[in-house]
């Protein structure tokens, strides 16, 4: 969180599975269209939260999976588990808050007397989650007399069902609406409670981020019964709450529009960058643009043209360099013009390109060094490097364009690519 210097311009707080992330969309569309969003618009002064109900092992293996971008916080297993940053560093202030009155071994005695409870397997047990199957038929008989079980035994305990089949027990304190809460409380004790948050969900063990006091709030339009019903009986007629018409992250999108957020076009939306200008000038921007046309070039998805070429040539200066993730150098002008002959090489390959943790630094009036991992997906296989641009503008001719003067990419461990002859940028 000590990315940003002061207040984040807003705080994306949003669930995975089926909200964030479709599973019902192979391709990744509406995820990858809020990506670009993200990263040209928001990243550099805002901060993205997942929260969801995967324990640390099952989100790394989501994130293999997925494109997904890398949250500023990380909050797993129900709201019992905090980590910041890339490197995921745990909170253990929150881990010594959710002990109080919680105890797992009395936990794990009561809910064996329930044969109608079924244990998760072991990746999903944590300190603080104890996970099982329910029949939704039978959900809140077990629920009611579970709960009485262990109020006699002397524990605070939360017992969530979700997606009609998944029931978790928590401390008291734990849950998805009381880790965004701390966090708040964090941010507000250093001053830089953000300026708006967004609160994102689909489905019952969500319901809690909602009455969070001063967020918005999207639920999307593939939301569950659960998740619909808590909301007709407790915050219908909230103006500040959406149920959304899009599915997934693209109902992310629609809101942030709805409550006049921020910028809500994806650059996967606009077609064709030259007829439609957008009114923000940005480092981020410029590279996500860049390796959005390059990857519709290569898919032969826009035209092939003369002219289309020597305008993107244009924004390079030729005599810089590009050093390749194996170390080689190569001047700018050829990577050019192998660019052009790459034309349509991965039509109907399922190729996609993506950045994530873009950053831009300012070096001097008229110069920006921006950094983000670009990301290549052919089917199944991904391939990552980090990346840094030396970008500079032309104040002459045109103010409000950047040069790419300079390109230095480093493969990732284990992400390199078996064919590097066709990686270029």
């Amino acid at each position: 969180m000590d990315r940003l210097n002061g207040p984040a311009r807003l705080m994306i707080v949003s669930d995975l599975d089926q909200t964030m992330v479709d599973h019902d969309d192979p391709e990744n569309l509406s995820l990858l269209r809020f990506n670009a969003l993200w990263e040209a618009y928001y990243r550099q002064d805002s901060l993205l939260v997942f929260s969801t109900g995967r324990s640390r092992i099952s989100y790394k293996q989501l994130r293999n999976e997925k494109p997904l971008l890398t949250p500023d916080v990380t909050i797993m297993s129900v709201g019992t588990e905090i980590a910041y940053g890339e490197s995921m560093v745990p909170d253990y202030d929150w881990e010594q808050f959710l002990d109080h009155n919680w105890d797992r071994d009395i936990v794990n005695q009561e809910t064996a007397k329930f044969p109608q409870l079924i244990p998760q397997s072991d990746k999903n047990q944590r300190p603080h989650k104890v996970s099982f199957f329910l029949e939704k038929a039978e959900s809140l008989e077990v629920i009611k007399a579970l709960s009485e079980c262990l109020e006699k035994r002397g524990l605070d305990v939360k017992i969530i069902y979700s997606n009609g089949t998944a029931l978790d027990v928590l401390p008291k304190g734990a849950g998805k609406g009381q880790a965004l809460a701390y966090l708040l409380k964090k941010f507000k004790a250093d001053g830089r409670v953000p300026l708006n948050t967004l609160v994102c969900g689909d489905s019952g063990n969500d319901a809690e981020l909602f009455i969070v006091p001063e967020v918005y709030g999207v639920m999307v339009s593939n939301a569950q019964e659960e998740l619909l019903q808590w909301h007709e009986e407790n915050v219908k007629g909230n103006p500040h709450i959406l149920r959304s018409t899009e599915r997934c992250a693209s109902g992310i999108v629609q809101a942030i529009e709805k409550f006049t957020l921020g910028p809500n076009v994806s650059p996967r939306d606009i077609r064709d960058f030259r007829k439609c200008r957008v009114n923000i000038f940005s480092p981020g921007h410029e590279v996500v643009k860049f390796y959005l046309f390059y990857e519709r070039w290569r898919c032969a998805e826009v035209e092939k043209s003369d002219q289309l070429m020597q305008s993107l040539k244009s924004s390079f200066y030729l005599l810089g360099t590009f050093v390749h993730p194996s170390g080689i150098e190569q001047p700018l002008n050829k990577c050019m013009d192998m660019m052009e002959r790459l034309y349509g090489d991965k039509l109907g390959k399922k190729y996609r390109v993506w950045l994530d943790w873009v950053s831009a630094a300012q070096i001097d009036l008229n110069s920006w060094l921006v950094k983000f991992d670009k990301w290549e997906s052919t089917g199944e296989t991904r391939q990552c490097c980090l990346t840094t641009v030396l970008l500079t503008t032309k104040q002459a001719e045109e103010p409000e364009a950047f040069t790419w003067m300079h390109i230095h990419q480093t493969w990732l461990d284990g992400l390199e690519a078996k064919d590097q002859t066709t990686w270029f940028f």
